[in-house]
């Protein structure tokens, strides 16, 4: 995470452990930095939780804590040891994973094209624009992927809006698949059961129509990481401006929606 150790000595660094757990109590409570940086001096539950650190980082330190994440790749090393000690509990992967998508909005500005790399910082560089029936969106997409057995989330990606669902396969082989029909025409990597779509020259047959039905009654419960990260997290919208930094902000709202679930599995004595 650091690169400035030398024998010179200087400002200690903060604790990664204590910084991390920062980024969390944000997602948990839809925080900004500057947020955070007064909630964390208030608040003595969240003093606990961070372990009473001596000084409190400001918002900063946190900015800067993200983007060092994002720079070293740190957080996709973090995702991979939450998989593994999820794993570790004997929460395995059984059943069979749901991936769906869902749209990240950020700020369009005045204009309704994005301007690349000249934009200012209240204009998203990397955001794309995206039509969904009716309604357009503007930012980015959310990839995951959830397991049918404990509704936790597996596997994640992120991408700018326009990028189509089905360019993203978060399978891995002989791992069982539930897709919706917007993945329609994609083979994925795993045994594959997506939601069939009329065509042009082929119309959907009763049978087709039961198989959507099954599939979509076996994958709606998956649904809920949606539903907490917009609802309770408040994170379906990012003042962030590229897909690298959304992406570091969604790996750790899908970390801090995965310990949530673990609190409602734990709860239901499931665990």
């Amino acid at each position: 995470m650091y690169d400035n150790k030398s024998d010179r000595g200087g400002r200690p660094n903060c604790d990664p452990i204590m910084m991390f757990k920062v980024l969390t109590i944000q997602q948990w409570y839809g925080l900004s930095d500057m947020e955070a940086e007064r909630q964390i001096a208030d608040r003595i539950s969240f003093m606990e939780f961070l372990g009473y650190p001596d000084e409190v980082p400001d918002s900063r330190t946190i900015w800067l804590f993200r983007e060092r994440l994002s720079r070293t790749g740190t957080d996709r090393v973090v995702w991979s040891e939450l998989q593994s000690q999820l794993d570790s509990m004997g929460l395995k992967v059984v059943t069979g994973t749901v991936q769906d998508a869902t749209f990240i909005e950020a700020d369009p500005g005045r204009s309704k094209k994005p301007r690349g790399d000249d934009a200012k910082a209240r204009r998203s560089r990397d955001g794309t624009w995206a039509k969904k029936g009716d309604d357009l969106h503007f930012g980015y997409k959310l990839h995951q992927k959830t397991d049918l057995d404990y509704n936790l989330i597996r596997e994640m990606e992120t991408s700018t809006a326009s990028l189509h669902d089905s360019q993203i396969d978060l399978s891995t082989e002989g791992e069982v698949v539930l897709r919706d029909k917007g993945y329609f025409g994609a083979r994925a990597k795993g045994i594959d059961f997506t939601m069939k779509r009329r065509t042009t020259d082929k119309p959907l047959g009763e049978l087709d129509k039961e198989y959507n039905k099954l599939i979509s009654r076996i994958r709606s419960p998956c649904e809920r990481p949606h539903a907490v990260i917009k609802r309770i997290f408040n994170a379906g919208r990012v003042l962030i401006t590229t897909v690298k930094r959304v992406h570091v902000k969604m790996v750790v709202t899908a970390f801090a929606y995965n310990l949530y679930q673990l609190c409602t599995l734990k709860n239901a004595g499931i665990i």
